[in-house]
């Protein structure tokens, strides 16, 4: 069950490089933004007010699109495996009181974390997720960074995930986020929301109880 995870959340990356390239195209060739919901919502028409009859551009789109929709088949299909076969350990239930994380990221976050009495502090469960930076800094100077690459990429990517989701539905998650946008840009943004939240997991895994949303985002 956990390859079965790891391959969806390497079809689901795919994905993402489908829309993200979607948006590009349309962003350079007509000067629009295009949102995830709108790029999920094209056809023909919508495709052809945004190339303006530029069939070469269209043919570009149309091809993302299509693996991208075989993708959103593949995943569905590996997450109704998983759901029928696997099930969250009890002791695990407790984070889908967290916003942003359903039953699939939870078996992710189960899978990838295991035990979670081998993380003594919350800040090797943090580091583990790869939610925190690598960078070393003395007197106000940077020094160096450490191997970006330790940790778990999978839990990495789990709690981005849920990060994307928090943001969209939860209104003081969403407020958080556009106030770290404001300051730096939307993928720091969404890493210091990833970065709560594993901070939240952490406690509520650890301590057994549910998630408050006012104590991890105040």
């Amino acid at each position: 069950m956990r390859d079965l995870l790891r391959k969806r959340a390497q079809l689901g990356h795919c994905r993402t490089t489908q829309i993200l390239s979607i948006q590009g195209l349309v962003s350079r060739n007509s000067g629009k933004r295009i949102n995830t919901d709108g790029v999920r919502k094209l056809d023909d028409e919508k495709i052809g007010q945004y190339c303006g009859g530029n069939t070469v551009l269209e043919l570009a789109i149309k091809s993302n699109l299509s693996v991208m929709r075989c993708l959103d088949e593949q995943v569905v299909a590996l997450e109704k495996v998983v759901v029928k076969q696997a099930r969250l350990k009890p002791e695990f239930r407790k984070a889908l009181t967290i916003d942003g994380i359903g039953e699939i990221l939870g078996m992710t976050i189960m899978y990838e974390a295991g035990d979670m009495k081998r993380f003594e502090k919350v800040g090797h469960f943090a580091s583990y997720a790869r939610c925190v930076s690598s960078s070393r800094w003395s007197n106000g100077k940077k020094k160096g960074e450490g191997d970006r690459k330790n940790g778990n990429k999978y839990l990495a990517w789990a709690f981005i995930e849920a990060a994307h989701f928090a943001i969209r539905y939860n209104e003081r998650i969403r407020n958080f986020y556009q106030r770290k946008t404001a300051k730096t840009n939307k993928i720091v943004a969404a890493k210091a929301v990833a970065h709560k939240l594993a901070r939240a997991c952490y406690h509520v895994l650890k301590d057994q109880e549910v998630f408050e949303e006012a104590l991890a985002f105040a």
